[in-house]
């Protein structure tokens, strides 16, 4: 039974005014101004005790018990047929020569008021490599410049964010290259000056070199498909470095999702979670929150261990199958 929101009595208060006035021989208006509430409430509570017992007590309903003028089932249905073939509801209603509120009215309750309910939901893509080196997740992220004081996020001041000048002098942007391994979610970052081909490169040369130090092997990367992931400089370093590239599908961002949710947690943690008054403090502090990232933060996935103790364990497993 669900109460009703301004009701001014339970269930309980009402059989206490109810047999305050047939028990104890309480008028309607005394028992009304003990409960707080109207003679013609207490009158409504004491007949339904008499006739339903404390069963009439309880709240009802408040839709009524028929609806004539509702759209019959089989309108309904046609409806729905129509507009599972992507018809939207002016065409519905022009079609079927019903008034357009009516239409919009049974798509609402029949949960086709969207056509992105039409949808089947796509099923889940989660996968998770079993070695550490064996895929690694590349992206970029763009934030904007920190000149003269605190950014927007924190101002409020959107004026002189991106490539507006500040000072006389541009603000624009600085680049996030990130690289994190599948298996133990261990990063590598750097803030860079652009997202070119070349710059790319020389990252996914610096990142493999970075796991390398770790005993980890970069087998495969997974890119989008940014300009500077599909030109010949990128494909030579890979080559170069002997890594398969893959990259995901087209407005599929989800397939690169560990890149995603990393650079998630990196912004709230690093980039949006301290005041920086230059961009330059802003840097420095990377490698103090990347190195808790990686050593000290619980990841969920990860059965709340940190990365490097995951690779630990990953590193272990693997010795042990090698020579058993």
């Amino acid at each position: 039974m669900k109460l009703h929101g301004n009701a001014r009595t339970c269930p309980h208060g009402r059989l206490v005014a109810a047999q305050r006035v047939l028990e104890e021989g309480w008028t309607l208006a005394a028992a009304a101004e003990a409960a707080g509430v109207s003679v013609r409430t207490i009158s409504k509570w004491l007949r339904r005790y008499r006739e339903e017992g404390e069963d009439g007590l309880l709240d009802r309903c408040s839709r009524p018990g028929r609806v004539p003028r509702r759209t019959p089932e089989d309108r309904v249905e046609l409806i729905a047929a129509l507009r599972r073939l992507r018809m939207t509801a002016a065409e519905i209603a022009e079609t079927l020569a019903m008034p357009l509120s009516t239409v919009s009215a049974v798509l609402t309750r029949i949960g086709l008021g969207r056509l992105s309910r039409l949808e089947p939901p796509e099923p889940p893509n989660r996968y998770e490599r079993k070695r550490p080196g064996e895929l690694v997740h590349i992206d970029v992220k763009k934030l904007g410049r920190i000149s003269g004081g605190a950014g927007h996020r924190i101002t409020g001041d959107r004026r002189h964010q991106g490539s507006s000048t500040h000072g006389g002098r541009s603000v624009g942007w600085e680049y996030v290259h990130v690289c994190v391994d599948d298996a133990t979610r261990l990063a590598y970052v750097e803030v860079l000056d652009d997202e070119k081909a070349v710059t790319a490169a020389a990252f996914l040369r610096r990142a493999v070199a970075h796991f390398h130090a770790y005993g980890v092997t970069v087998e495969r990367v997974m890119t989008d498909n940014g300009a500077c992931y599909r030109g010949a400089v990128h494909a030579l370093a890979c080559k170069t470095l002997r890594l398969k590239h893959l990259r995901t599908q087209p407005y599929r961002p989800r397939t690169n999702g560990k890149a995603e949710r990393f650079i998630r947690t990196m912004l709230g943690g690093w980039a949006y979670g301290a005041i920086y008054g230059e961009s330059q403090e802003r840097r420095a502090a990377l490698a103090g929150w990347l190195d808790f990232y990686n050593r000290r933060r619980p990841h969920g996935s990860l059965s709340h261990q940190p990365p490097l103790q995951r690779l630990e364990a990953l590193t272990r497993n693997n010795l042990a199958r090698y020579y058993s």
